[in-house]
């Protein structure tokens, strides 16, 4: 029997070498809890608008030197096709506006002045997204206890 972890788990996320037309997302991929929900992205990616790197592979260095080590902890970074860089919540807003999936709540992420609470809400489970993954094998290694 497949549960929904099993699925999530057997996702490839397209590079975008493979999808040279698509936004970039830059996820933490030491991270289960971001890898789990960038995953979840891909998957209902069906027009493949996206395409991902984390945060930790050089080609994020060489393509985006100007995006330090320490923004891309804090926070997700789209990169659109036209170079515009979303982050944090505002990349999540965006992302209401690309996928079908995630149309239904893009009314809600564009409420006249809702913006700083969509942030502050982003911000608080950004800071606990490694106790948010962590499980009995969630850390490969001591990055886990890095971030406790």
């Amino acid at each position: 029997m497949t549960t929904a972890t099993d699925k999530t788990n057997d996702v490839r996320l397209p590079t975008p070498a493979e999808n040279p037309d698509a936004d970039i997302v830059i996820f933490d991929g030491h991270c289960k809890f971001c890898t789990a929900q960038v995953k979840n992205l891909a998957r209902w990616d069906k027009s493949g608008r996206l395409a991902f790197l984390s945060l930790h592979d050089p080609e994020v260095a060489r393509r985006f030197p100007e995006l330090t080590y320490e923004q891309l902890m804090k926070q997700v970074y789209i990169i659109n096709r036209e170079g515009h860089c979303y982050h944090g919540a505002d990349a999540f807003r965006y992302l209401t506006t690309r996928l079908r999936r995630l149309y239904w709540l893009a009314p809600l992420m564009h409420i006249p002045f809702s913006g700083p609470l969509w942030r502050w809400g982003y911000r608080q489970i950004a800071k606990r997204r490694y106790q948010m993954g962590k499980t009995a094998d969630a850390c490969d290694d001591d990055t886990c206890q890095v971030h406790f």
